[in-house]
C-alpha cells in the first residue's frame, strides 16, 4: 500500500482526466442566488413605460452593476436603487424610447458569490433588431479564481497546519520549517491573488482591469474579505511561530489553527447556508480537523527521513489523535453534505453533485492510504524497522498528493450552485400584478417552473379596496409556441384570494395571462399581462 503501484497510478491518472471533465462542465454552470423574477417581466411588452423596474432574487444580494441598453445599443448606468429585502428596486429613466432594451445587472449574494443577467422589455413594441449584450466568459479570470483558492488552501491547511504540528507533534523541530514557510508564502500570494481576481468576477471586468482600485474594494465589499483578513492573521501567527523556539511557538500556532478554520468559516456557500448556528460551526471544525491531518504529514514525513529523534514520538501521538480528529472531519462533512445535497439524486443531476463524488472518491483513496499507515507501518516504524520507515514516507507523499487534487476539486465548487440553492430557487413562485381602474389582481403561480402548479390570484379594486366578486377566471396563452387560450376556475378561499389548487402549465417563457373577475350579472372586467415561467 505504500508503494505507488501501477494500479494506483492509473486510478490517479483516471481521477484526472474525471477532473478535466468536470471543470470544462462546471465552465458554464451559474452562481448561487438566482432571479426569481422582474417587473417588467423578461419578453413583455408594456405600454408606457415603467417608472420602476425590480428584480426579486432567491436570497437578498447587492447590486455590482445595473444598467440600461438602449433599442440603438448605447447603454446607460442606473444608479439610483434601493434593496429590499429580496428585492431589488430601480429606478428607470424618464425618457425611453419606444423599442426593445435591456436591463443587464450583475449581483453578488450573501455567500460572495457575483451572478449576472439580463432581462429583455419592449416599449410600445418590439424592435426588429433588439440590442445585444454579451455573455462572455473570461476563462483567465476564472482560472485565476481557480489557482489563487488552491493557493489559499495550501497557505492555511499545509502552512498554518504545518506550522501546528512543528509546535505541538514535534517539539519545535525544525524538519520541515522550510516546507510550511513556502505553503505560507504560497498562501500568502494566493490570499493577495484572490481578491483582484474575486473583483474582477464581481464586476465581471477583463483580466486587464486587476490594478483597478475598484476592482480591490469590490472584493473586500463582499463577503470573502472578512476570510482574507482573517488568513492574513493566521500566516501571521503560523510565521511567528516558525520564528519562535520550544513552547513559545504553541500558543502562536494554535492561534493560527483557529484562525484558519474561522477564516473559512465567514465566507462561501456552505458557511452562508441555513441554519447558521449549524453551518458555520461546522466549517470551522471541518476546517480544523484538515488542518491538523493535511499539516501534519511534510512535518511527520521530512523527520522520518532525516532520522529527526522527534519524528518518532510525533508519529506516536498523531497515531493516538488522528482517529477522534476523523471523527470530527467525517461528521462535520456529513453535516455539510445532508444540507448542501438535500436529495441523492442530485449528486448525479448537478454540477456540484459530480463535484462531491469526484472528491469522496478521492477522499476514500486518502482513508485507505491512511489507514494502511497506521494499521501496517506505524508500528514497525516505531520499533526502528527502516524498510517500514521508508514505505511510510512514500506512503505520506502520496497521501499529499491526493490531497493537492482534493484542494483542486473543493475549489471547483466556487463555479457550481449547491442543490439547496437550486431547490430553493425552484420552489419560488412567478408572480404578476395587474392593476387597472376598476380592479386589480395580484396573480401568485406555485412554483413559479413549468409543470403542475398551484395558483393563487388576490382580487382588489382600483383603489385597493375589498372586491366582492362573483366569479374569479385565469386564462393563459403562449402565442409564439401555438399554445390558444386555455382557462380554469377559481375558487374563493378568502374575501380577496382566490385559488387554483390543480393546474399545469406545459412550457416554460413568458405567457400571455388573463384575469376574468365578475363583478355582477352585468358587469365583469378583464385584466391582462404577462408572466415568466422558468424551466
Amino acid at each position: 500500500m505504500a508503494l505507488m503501484s501501477p494500479s494506483f497510478s492509473r486510478l490517479a491518472r483516471l481521477f484526472v482526466i474525471a477532473l478535466c471533465g468536470l471543470l470544462a462542465q462546471i465552465a458554464v454552470a451559474c452562481a448561487h442566488a438566482t432571479l426569481n423574477s422582474s417587473e417588467p417581466a423578461d419578453g413583455a411588452v408594456v405600454d408606457p413605460a415603467p417608472s420602476i423596474y425590480a428584480l426579486t432574487f432567491s436570497e437578498p444580494v447587492s447590486p455590482l452593476s445595473l444598467k440600461l441598453v438602449r433599442p440603438d445599443g448605447s447603454s446607460m448606468p442606473l444608479d439610483q436603487f434601493e434593496v429590499k429585502d429580496q428585492t431589488v428596486e430601480i429606478a428607470a429613466p424618464n425618457d425611453l424610447s419606444r423599442g426593445t432594451h435591456v436591463l443587464s445587472w450583475r449581483v453578488i449574494s450573501a455567500d460572495g458569490h457575483p451572478i449576472g443577467g439580463s432581462v429583455v422589455f419592449s416599449v410600445g413594441m418590439a424592435s426588429s433588431e433588439p440590442p445585444l449584450v454579451s455573455d462572455h466568459i473570461d476563462w483567465g479570470v476564472r482560472a485565476g479564481v481557480l489557482a489563487s483558492r488552491v493557493a489559499l488552501y495550501i497557505g492555511l491547511f499545509i502552512g498554518v497546519g504545518g506550522a501546528f504540528s512543528l509546535s505541538w507533534l514535534l517539539g519545535g523541530s525544525r524538519s520541515a520549517r522550510k516546507v510550511v514557510a513556502v505553503a505560507l508564502g504560497v498562501g500568502l500570494f494566493g490570499a493577495v491573488a484572490s481578491v483582484g481576481f474575486q473583483g474582477l468576477d464581481a464586476l465581471g471586468g477583463p483580466l486587464a482591469r486587476i490594478a483597478e482600485p475598484l476592482v480591490w474594494s469590490t472584493a473586500m465589499g463582499t463577503s470573502l474579505g472578512h476570510t482574507i483578513i482573517a488568513a492574513f492573521i493566521a500566516f501571521a501567527a503560523a510565521a511567528m511561530a516558525l520564528i519562535s523556539n520550544g513552547p513559545f511557538s504553541r500558543v502562536p500556532s494554535l492561534a493560527a489553527l483557529f484562525l484558519a478554520g474561522a477564516a473559512l468559516s465567514l465566507s462561501g456557500h456552505a458557511a452562508a447556508a441555513e441554519p447558521q448556528w449549524l453551518m458555520r460551526p461546522a466549517v470551522f471544525l471541518h476546517a480544523l480537523a484538515i488542518s491538523f491531518w493535511v499539516g501534519a504529514l511534510a512535518p511527520l514525513s521530512l523527520a522520518l527521513r532525516r532520522g529527526d529523534r522527534a519524528a518518532v514520538p510525533a508519529l506516536r501521538r498523531f497515531s493516538a489523535a488522528i482517529p477522534y480528529v476523523l471523527v470530527a472531519l467525517i461528521g462535520a462533512g456529513s453535516v455539510l453534505a445532508v444540507v448542501q445535497v438535500q436529495q441523492p439524486q442530485a449528486l448525479v443531476d448537478t454540477a456540484y453533485g459530480q463535484v462531491f463524488l469526484v472528491k469522496l472518491g478521492l477522499l476514500a483513496g486518502l482513508f485507505l492510504l491512511a489507514a494502511a499507515n497506521r494499521w501496517r507501518l506505524t508500528k514497525p516504524v516505531v520499533v526502528g524497522d527502516g524498510r517500514a520507515t521508508k514505505r511510510l514516507v512514500r506512503s505520506i507523499a502520496a497521501e499529499t498528493a491526493i490531497v493537492l487534487l482534493i484542494f483542486i476539486v473543493a475549489a471547483c465548487w466556487r463555479f457550481t450552485p449547491p442543490p439547496r440553492a437550486l431547490a430553493a430557487a425552484a420552489a419560488q413562485p412567478a408572480t404578476v400584478h395587474i392593476h387597472a381602474d376598476k380592479a386589480m389582481a395580484f396573480v401568485q403561480v406555485m412554483p413559479g417552473r413549468a409543470g403542475d402548479v398551484k395558483v393563487s390570484i388576490g382580487v382588489l379594486t382600483g383603489e385597493f379596496q375589498r372586491l366582492d366578486a362573483k366569479e374569479v377566471t385565469l386564462v393563459l396563452s403562449k402565442p409564439d409556441s401555438g399554445v390558444e387560450p386555455f382557462r380554469r376556475q377559481a375558487v374563493r378561499r378568502d374575501e380577496a384570494t382566490w385559488q387554483i389548487d390543480h393546474m399545469t402549465i406545459p412550457l416554460p417563457g413568458t405567457w400571455r395571462v388573463r384575469v376574468d373577475v365578475l363583478i355582477s350579472d352585468f358587469d365583469k372586467v378583464s385584466l391582462e399581462d404577462q408572466i415568466s415561467i422558468r424551466p
